[in-house]
């Protein structure tokens, strides 16, 4: 019995991308649909979304569970590294100053960025201390809800 490498992929994907879309975040998949989401006024957060292990097992639940906070941003979007090539490279050329780094997530207030939270301080981790990183961020950048 051999299983189709891509047959398989495409079920990884699908099932983050469901992940994702679950918790509240909206998929940016076009370069287009990147710079009116970071347009938009307030705070944004930006979840890169990979197929990785840590973004399974550590940044997708960060993701799910940092948001219930009284301070929170007021858009969440998401981009997928590796899948939406044009949609993610868009959303990373806001983040200057930063390597590209999936998953990562980066916080924009009027579509200027204030912080990141890099793969380095995903990997490694548990999600609550990513939560925390995120929740820290929130405090300082959003307004309560």
């Amino acid at each position: 019995m051999s299983m189709d490498f891509n047959f398989f992929m495409n079920d990884v994907v699908r099932q983050a991308r469901q992940e994702i879309g679950a918790a509240g975040y909206t998929e940016l998949t076009t370069s287009e649909e990147v710079e009116q989401a970071l347009a938009k006024e307030g705070t944004t957060l930006v979840m890169v979304n990979s197929v990785c292990g840590c973004a399974g097992g550590i940044a997708r639940p960060a993701a799910a569970h940092a948001v219930h906070y009284d301070k929170r941003p007021d858009h969440l979007v998401t981009v997928f590294a590796g899948q939406d090539k044009e949609a993610t490279e868009k959303a990373r050329s806001y983040f200057t100053g930063y390597p590209p780094s999936s998953p990562s997530f980066a916080l924009l207030k009027n579509g200027k960025l204030c912080t990141m939270v890099e793969r380095h301080e995903i990997e490694g981790h548990d999600p609550m201390q990513v939560v925390n990183k995120l929740q820290n961020a929130f405090e300082e950048y959003c307004e309560e809800m």
